[in-house]
């Protein structure tokens, strides 16, 4: 099975300098590390009031890069005609859209989230959230916005029929939504492992025996964090559970699809 790398970015970041952002950099990496493929994001987007140029900037830096770096467009909700991001996203071939709505204000009951989640079911395209760029103790005075929350993926889970992946989560968010979701709304999360830790803690450990390996998918959060970083802790799961492996971006991607309303 080839692993993919759902969750990383290219471009650089508003509030530290960001070594190596270029997609040629992103490429090697990837390589290096036997990753196959990458679903590639647009860092800058993600605090821009309208992502459409930083959509074309993507699929432009990225054509080199075809098929490895899979351009992952940002989609913001609740901006006019935002439909239309969608729409270009599946034309284009993506496999996902980006969307973030903790830094555009969003809250769990905004009706933008639950038409997004809507759109992207229709689509066939799976739907990426971001829980965090950076640790708390690492934020700058003016990064005010705060964690994703479990209320913003059970929203989308119990409201809408979206495939969503869940980046850079904490043990308790997966935990907290995992749990208070039905057996059927779970089936349609996945959680990136960039953020668990392993050893001492054993947090991937611990999730895989309790939520399951199918739940979880991997993910590195470059160029944020380093590459090695989860595979490193997959390395070093207990021999019990040596060699498991996690849910395939390319069977998330497909049931997306084939789960397609239009």
């Amino acid at each position: 099975m080839t692993l993919v790398d759902v969750h990383c970015w290219i471009g650089g970041y508003p509030w530290r300098h960001v070594p190596h952002p270029e997609p040629a950099i992103l490429r090697r990496v990837i390589e290096r590390e036997g990753i196959g493929e990458a679903w590639v994001g647009h860092l800058p987007s993600a605090w821009w009031r309208d992502p459409v140029h930083g959509n074309t900037a993507l699929a432009e830096a990225l054509t080199a890069h075809a098929p490895v770096l899979r351009a992952v467009p940002t989609v913001r909700p609740d901006w006019p005609r935002f439909a239309d991001q969608v729409d270009a996203a599946l034309r284009a071939g993506a496999p996902a859209v980006r969307a973030y709505p903790m830094q555009l204000g969003l809250g769990a009951d905004h009706p933008a989230l639950l038409e997004l989640g809507h759109r992207c079911a229709a689509a066939g395209l799976v739907l990426i959230l971001t829980t965090r760029f950076e640790d708390a103790r690492q934020r700058h005075p003016i990064d005010g916005a705060p964690d994703l929350t479990a209320a913003h993926v059970r929203a989308l889970a119990r409201g809408t029929a979206a495939h969503v992946v869940v980046a850079a989560p904490s043990r308790v968010l997966v935990e907290e939504v995992h749990w208070g979701c039905t057996p059927a709304e779970r089936e349609r999360l996945w959680w990136d492992i960039s953020w668990l830790w392993g050893p001492p803690e054993d947090e991937l450990a611990h999730l895989i025996r309790t939520v399951g390996a199918e739940r979880l998918v991997f993910g590195t959060g470059w160029p944020l964090r380093l590459t090695q970083v989860p595979r490193a802790n997959l390395d070093l799961l207990p021999p019990d559970l040596s060699g498991v492996g996690l849910a395939a971006a390319s069977e998330i991607e497909r049931r997306a699809r084939g789960a397609a309303t239009r």
